[in-house]
């Protein structure tokens, strides 16, 4: 297991693309615009490979300068959840996060994911809400 930077435009960002299309957005019958890629260029992309082949991804925003950070975008390759792949790209990108300055990692997770991200010590602080036409809630954590 190899955990990378993934550079905007590469063939790994493709990778990237269609592996979030498969888990993210396929399922709820949505896509990508180019707008919404383009958006990207300055974000943290982050992968974890199996030689060449991408099986995880994030994506982490700035939301406020050298304090916050928004994580984005996860997806685990379908058969692959349970192995500790996710645990080990969420340790990588909060890594990434503090590295970079940041204080707190916040996101808005999938009501499905909620116990993944609380066992890694993220809490709770939104009412549940809905994004994509799925449940969601805030979530976060302090970095320091």
């Amino acid at each position: 297991m190899a955990l990378k930077f993934i550079d905007h435009g590469t063939k790994e960002y493709q990778q990237m693309i269609d592996l979030r299309m498969q888990i993210l957005r396929a399922p709820l019958g949505l896509t990508f615009s180019k707008e919404d890629l383009d958006k990207e260029k300055d974000d943290i992309l982050l992968g974890c490979f199996d030689e060449e082949h991408l099986e995880a991804c994030c994506i982490l925003t700035e939301i406020e300068p050298a304090d916050t950070v928004k994580l984005r975008q996860m997806a685990v390759l379908d058969g692959l959840q349970g192995k500790g792949i996710g645990r080990a790209l969420m340790n990588f990108a909060e890594k990434v996060a503090r590295d970079a300055g940041y204080n707190k990692l916040t996101m808005h997770a999938r009501k499905t994911a909620v116990g993944f991200y609380e066992k890694l010590g993220y809490n709770i602080c939104s009412d549940e809400f809905e994004e994509v036409t799925v449940p969601h809630y805030t979530m976060e954590k302090r970095l320091h």
